[in-house]
């Protein structure tokens, strides 16, 4: 039976009565990344008693490391941003870590928050849990139809156990748990390191650097796939606005609806840049999945849309790059 009640939900899993953030204990598990960050800051506006642990102090990988803590911090509502993250690059190095990490993290966190009475969990994930070459727009029905994309699969399997996970969770114990599947993030705080970093502050970085040392700028692949990206600010207020609104089992697309080639991306890059040199495409190095756009339709009914274009996004991005990575 379980051990406690979720909370009433329509049809389209909107609460009846919204979760009131004012006030609440909430922990954001990963702060100090890119997206843990902007979660912080965007949660800071809803007048909430914000927890926070470095990973000195709790290894999210340590089942009785995380118990203990959670025993005695006591949070209502957690958000799940920890994650051992990177680009393909550094997926196809480190398989173990990027399995074994994630699948810890979020196994022990989930456990967590039943024993010690969490309110209401929120997991983030990403895109790159739908089949490789899956309809597009992708749906959420689209999870496990089809074979994944093999230079992100580790990731991909831990976090589709997350998602699988949560909902064995709220069946078996009425724990609230909900997921949010956020596209391609960027943004202040990004991870610029050219071996471990995605597209978008990798491009961001190498134009920058092609334009104050001189190019051509190399771009893995053909240029042709195409990608759908969300400024970190965006999925941290839709994060926020599903902890609030959504109480549904099924997991959620966080995106913007809108997609470019990797081409189109670097043509933008170099004139937020202001960047007149060439780039030169390396047709011999993996494209990735072909296309990753999500469907956003059960997100948009809900009521919440993105507020940063995806120019002004970059611009935002390369001024922080400017004032905190740039040597």
């Amino acid at each position: 039976m379980p051990e406690a009640s979720l909370p009433p939900a329509g049809p389209d899993g909107r609460l009846l009565t919204p979760f009131r953030l004012a006030g609440r204990r909430v922990w954001v598990a990963g702060h100090r990344g890119m997206v843990g960050a902007a979660l912080c800051r965007r949660l800071e506006r809803e007048g909430v008693e914000l927890l926070t642990v470095s990973r000195q102090r709790v290894d999210l990988r340590r089942q009785v490391e995380v118990e203990a803590w959670m025993d005695a911090a006591r949070p209502e509502l957690v958000v799940l941003a920890a994650a051992t993250v990177g680009g393909i690059l550094a997926n196809a190095s480190y398989p173990a870590d990027f399995l074994y990490d994630n699948l810890m993290i979020g196994a022990n966190v989930i456990e967590a928050a039943r024993r010690s009475g969490v309110e209401r969990l929120v997991l983030l994930g990403s895109s790159c849990i739908y089949p490789r070459l899956a309809p597009q727009p992708m749906t959420e029905d689209a999870l496990l139809t089809g074979p994944l994309e093999a230079t992100n699969q580790w990731y991909a399997v831990a976090k589709i156990a997350d998602i699988k996970l949560g909902q064995a969770y709220r069946r078996q114990h009425g724990l609230d748990v909900i997921a949010a599947m956020p596209t391609n993030l960027y943004g202040p705080g990004d991870d610029f390191g050219l071996l471990s970093s995605h597209v978008v502050p990798a491009l961001l970085r190498k134009v920058h650097e092609a334009k104050t040392g001189g190019g051509p700028v190399e771009i893995w692949g053909s240029g042709q796939p195409r990608r759908e990206f969300l400024h970190v600010d965006d999925c941290a207020d839709a994060v926020v606005f599903l902890a609030q609104h959504y109480g549904g089992e099924s997991h959620v697309n966080v995106g913007c609806g809108e997609d470019v080639t990797i081409r189109e991306l670097a043509g933008l890059i170099a004139r937020v840049v202001g960047y007149e040199g060439e780039f030169v495409f390396d047709a011999g190095k993996p494209d990735g999945t072909p296309r990753k756009l999500l469907d956003v339709q059960r997100l948009t009914a809900l009521g919440w849309r993105p507020r940063i274009a995806l120019e002004e996004g970059l611009r935002r991005t390369y001024d922080w790059y400017l004032a905190n990575q740039a040597a």
